[in-house]
């Protein structure tokens, strides 16, 4: 995978997945904690969960600042990694129940601001690596390697998150049970118009409950998810020390690339490789990257739906239990195997392949199938899964799809037909259509959320799991399509001067969507399923074809 590229990519590749890992470990259950700490509405979360995404997004263009004009890349990351660390060790401090909550948004401030001094400069010194010519026409690929690593970090968060919180549930003899939440809250604040069923629902958890101990059970469970979510934050405190170790540790490998414009104009050394644009050839860029930043604000607001809106379709409408052949999916140590089984069918089936591939690929066919199905085995005949367990498909289908599409386009570079990085992106807004238009087809009939008012839908509205997968499938292929894309278009196209600036406007168009993710967030109590997923259908159908009409200027520019 690595062949060909040069060694800095690894080290950035290992530092961003273990801060993605953490980023998305807290990201997975972030909601679910505002909602069952502070009993929070979902429209509630869901706008502080904007608001949070929106400063992560934005800080970007301070760091690209500080980098391109103060500090140097290596130093902002390096500043960015230990602010963030501190963010997460706030966010993990335990506090009693509904207690901590400046504590909690001062974390996330902390938290958005290391960010936006680290996500945008790694990704400039990635695209400072490409500038070699020796490594320049592998730059669009070195891009979708470098996301896969974001995504690996990723995959493993919501498992790892759930893991813990159950641990901590267990230790105090309770099990997860989405429904509890809502309605201990509306219990504690004398909202809920049937306290029969909230008795009947913590009796499965403590036969020995009554209706004079329901008020003591609803803030022990409360109070013991909400610590249950602080130790799951803190997990992202350990994977940020990996990532700091790795980043540290092997700086020699990036060195070379670890330079900006004002910096390689300050040294004799280095002067002569400062690259000076003419005013009209840097606002041609600059314009161009603004249209492409005006799009993809589209593509992030729906996107991230992921962590709000189908979080709240998961755990209220979507069945909490499956099979065994369906826990597979829910089980990465079985579908990752699983996955493995079949790259190792295709190694042993591959045309024009030598035999030692073909018994390396037979061998891991075997190992890994074996591995699978004695996993399989264990399972019962019903599954329990915790609503957050859904958000590992975006970044498994990244990892598992990524090797597809790179062979896909380097395929069609050689037949001389690989679309260009801007009709990429509007492909891209294409796909994202049609993986909302999956829900909405999904959603009809449903009640509203309205119409339950808030609690989780009764079994006869609640729907298959593959809804979701489906949607997570395609919009994963979208954003295959989109993301790695758009950031390779950026560095290509930005003024020498302005790479980490531009790498921050590329994340501040990401913070306008993921904004625009608290709006849909409170919608999510005002209108049909179906009505809220065509929203974002039509956005996207909008969206992209605004992009294919400036088509011609962007493929002109990423050509210069």
């Amino acid at each position: 995978m690595f062949k060909g590229h040069p060694k800095g990519l690894i080290v950035a590749f290992f530092a961003n997945m273990g801060e993605r890992f953490g980023f998305y470990t807290m990201v997975s259950i972030f909601v679910l904690f505002m909602q069952a700490k502070y009993g929070l509405s979902s429209a509630t979360s869901g706008y502080i969960y904007g608001i949070f995404m929106f400063c992560v997004y934005f800080f970007p263009l301070l760091g690209g600042y500080l980098a391109d004009r103060v500090f140097g890349y290596g130093k902002t990351i390096s500043l960015g990694l230990v602010v963030m660390f501190l963010g997460y060790l706030l966010l993990a401090i335990p506090t009693r129940f509904e207690t901590g909550f400046g504590l909690v948004l001062t974390a996330l401030g902390v938290i958005a601001l290391g960010t936006g001094l680290f996500k945008g400069n790694l990704q400039a010194l990635v695209g400072n690596l490409y500038d070699d010519p020796k490594y320049s026409a592998l730059r669009d690929r070195a891009f979708s390697i470098f996301y896969m690593g974001i995504n690996i970090g990723a995959m493993f968060a919501p498992s790892a998150s759930e893991k813990v919180c159950s641990w901590i549930l267990a230790k105090s003899n309770f099990v997860y049970d989405a429904r509890i939440p809502q309605l201990a809250n509306d219990f504690l604040k004398g909202k809920l118009a049937d306290v029969n069923q909230f008795l009947d629902v913590a009796r499965a958890q403590n036969p020995a409950i009554t209706i004079d101990s329901l008020g003591q059970f609803a803030e022990s469970y409360l109070g013991t998810l909400g610590r249950s979510y602080h130790f799951g934050f803190g997990v992202a405190c350990l994977s940020l020390i990996v990532s700091m170790l790795i980043f540290w540790g092997f700086r020699k490998y990036y060195r070379q690339a670890d330079v900006t414009e004002k910096q390689k104009a300050a040294s004799t050394e280095l002067k002569s490789q400062v690259v000076e644009l003419t005013p009209e050839q840097t606002k041609e860029r600059l314009v161009a990257l603004g249209l492409v930043f005006f799009v993809v604000i589209f593509f992030w607001m729906a996107f991230q739906q992921s962590a709000v809106s189908m979080t709240f379709f998961a755990r209220d409408y979507t069945v909490s239990h499956v099979d065994k052949v369906t826990n597979i999916w829910f089980d990465l140590t079985a579908l990752i195997p699983l996955y493995l089984s079949l790259v190792g069918l295709y190694y042993l089936l591959r045309k024009g392949a030598s035999s030692r591939t073909r018994v390396a690929g037979g061998l891991a066919l075997a190992v890994f199938a074996l591995l699978t199905y004695l996993r399989y085995r264990t399972y019962p005949e019903s599954n329990p899964f915790q609503p957050q367990r859904f958000q590992h498909f975006n970044p498994f289908f990244i990892v598992a799809l990524t090797p597809l599409v790179i062979a896909l386009f380097s395929y069609l570079n050689k037949k001389g037909k690989e679309p260009s990085a801007p009709r990429k992106i509007g492909y891209g807004m294409l796909l994202t259509a049609a993986a909302f238009s999956i829900l909405v087809i999904g959603s009809v009939g449903l009640p509203s959320p309205a119409q339950l008012g808030g609690q989780v839908a009764p079994p006869q509205h609640q729907v298959s799991v593959y809804w979701l997968i489906s949607t997570y499938f395609m919009l994963t292929v979208a954003e295959l399509f989109l993301s790695p894309m758009g950031i390779s278009f950026v560095s290509r196209v930005a003024p020498p001067k302005y790479k980490g600036l531009m790498q921050g406007g590329w994340f501040a168009a990401t913070a306008i969507g993921n904004y625009l993710v608290g709006v849909v967030g409170w919608l999510w109590m005002k209108l049909p399923l179906w009505a809220l997923w065509s929203i974002l259908v039509v956005a996207c159908l909008l969206s992209a074809t605004f992009m294919f009409s400036v088509m011609k200027k962007l493929e002109k520019v990423a050509a210069d």
